[in-house]
Parts: structure tokens; sequence; C-alpha cells
């Protein structure tokens, strides 16, 4: 468990920085977790390709197309909390599974 975690420490802090953006935070926080949600998917696409996990790779591809912050979607508060939840659920359905895949 201890090298699953080290190898995918950027997706669980990706975990954490989505449902931490459900509290009231100020706006430079959701400007960092639009970069780091960006640059955590891209490298999420690009690993998952390489392994042959195409349908990963789109998944976490319409992430970090949703997260940019260089040409931003604005959406409502409401629908934004929405979105990191389900960010949320799929880095962590993905880790899931890629431990099970592992073990």
């Amino acid at each position: 468990m201890n090298i699953f975690l080290r190898q995918n420490w950027y997706r669980v802090l990706a975990i954490i920085l989505l449902l931490w953006a459900l509290s009231d935070n100020p706006y430079g926080y959701y400007q960092l977790l639009r970069w780091a949600v960006m640059v955590i998917g891209a490298y999420s696409a690009y690993s998952a390709y390489n392994a042959g996990k195409n349908s990963w790779a789109w998944v976490f591809g319409a992430i970090t197309v949703l997260f940019n912050p260089i040409i931003p979607f604005y959406l409502q508060k409401d629908t934004w909390q929405l979105i990191d939840v389900l960010a949320a659920i799929v880095f962590s359905i993905f880790l899931f599974r890629e431990y099970e895949r592992k073990n």
C-alpha cells in the first residue's frame, strides 16, 4: 500500500483538493485548484494512454479541459461543487481499480 500511495500521491492530492473545494474558500484557492487538477488530469490522461487505458485517458482528458484555467468555463458555484465531487469520485475509482489490479 505504501508503494502504491507513493506512486499515486498526486491523485490523492487531487481528491483532497477537490473535496476541500466544497468548503468556503477564497478565490485564489479555486485558481490553485484549477491549475492542480488540470496538471494532474493531464498527467493521468497521458499515463492512462501509455498504459493502453484509452477510456480512462478520455475521462482524464475531459477533466483537464474542464478545469483548464487558461480558457475557463464559467459556471455557478453549485454546478462547480457537483463537478468537484464527480471529479473526486473519478480519481477515487481509478485509484481503487488500480490498487485492486496490482494486488
